[in-house]
């Protein structure tokens, strides 16, 4: 037996939906990150009866969508994510008197807002800071969009890392790119052509790091030999880093599950069983495999800038 959802909603007031608004446009990329995020959120709702619905909306106003499907009762929860500084979206949710979470965290706002995250900038120190040790001293960032908070978050890491041994990230050594191979590839061309070339690369995503070692294949170096590498692995099914040619060192959290907990927060927030402005950082696991290794001596770049 399985009630009929339009009944359910007369007895109990409830849809038994979860809201997502779904930025569309010419600039706009589905990107894998997203996919297995929302694999995750998607299992944790099957399993317990919610439905998810995905609301497209123009990338530049998504706040007019929020406002139609809240008003329209059309959800019981929604889910922010990709939060930039004082993010327009998250000020307004807030407001809108429904149960709400956030994937990520929005700085600059003047309230508290319930959220899960991971700690990209302990991570990316961390990260950072075992290439120091190892001897490197130019150091390279390939991030992702840095118009968001995660991306802004890792390099304050590395910034911070670096710091504490007196050295700092070189002009034009960090770059801001969508999460794609072919941006890791071309970032990484770009930096290990130049005459101040950097000895180490941390990488915001897996995925880039494929491109990273591809450019470094097409360059004739080696890894780690030549250039140490380290990413950030959200663990996908379909891309291991101890599958890479040469194993991958990372910074490791499950993207999918952060979207089960997600799912898991919102329902509790629909029955009542969670309440307040809860902020939750997940740790972040540091994997050390053989694509790091001891700097040689500052080599010269195979082009200049």
């Amino acid at each position: 037996y399985r009630p009929n959802p339009s009944a359910r909603r007369l007895a109990t007031g409830k849809t038994g939906m979860i809201g997502y608004v779904l930025p569309t446009g010419t600039t706009v990329d589905i990107d894998p990150h997203f996919v297995e995020f929302l694999s995750g959120l998607g299992d944790y709702a099957r399993s317990h009866e919610l439905d998810l619905v995905l609301s497209p909306a123009d990338a530049d106003d998504q706040e007019t969508t929020y406002r139609r499907i809240v008003a329209n009762r059309q959800v019981d929860a929604v889910y922010v994510s990709s939060p930039r500084p004082a993010d327009r979206r998250v000020a307004l949710v807030s407001t809108l008197g429904i149960p709400f979470i956030v994937h990520g965290r929005s700085e600059g706002l003047d309230f508290d807002y319930p959220y899960t995250d991971i700690d990209n900038e302990g991570a990316f120190h961390e990260a950072a800071r075992l290439l120091v040790q190892l001897g490197h001293r130019r150091l390279a960032l390939i991030n992702g969009d840095d118009r968001e908070t995660f991306a802004i978050h890792r390099e304050r890491g590395v910034r911070r890392a670096l710091a504490a041994s007196g050295l700092a990230l070189g002009e034009g050594h960090v770059c801001s790119l969508a999460m794609t191979e072919e941006n890791g590839y071309r970032a990484a061309r770009r930096l290990l052509e130049r005459s101040d070339a950097p000895t180490a690369i941390a990488c915001s995503s897996l995925i880039m790091a494929l491109g990273v070692v591809r450019a470094a294949r097409d360059l004739g170096l080696t890894i780690p030999g030549d250039l140490s590498l380290i990413a950030h692995d959200d663990v996908f099914p379909w891309l291991k880093p101890e599958n890479f040619s040469v194993p991958l060192s990372t910074t490791r959290s499950s993207i999918r599950l952060a979207g089960a907990r997600v799912a898991e927060r919102l329902a509790a927030r629909i029955s009542g069983l969670e309440e307040g402005a809860r902020g939750e950082v997940w740790p972040v696991d540091l994997v050390v495999r053989g694509s790091v290794a001891g700097a040689r001596a500052q080599r010269t770049g195979f082009g200049s800038t």
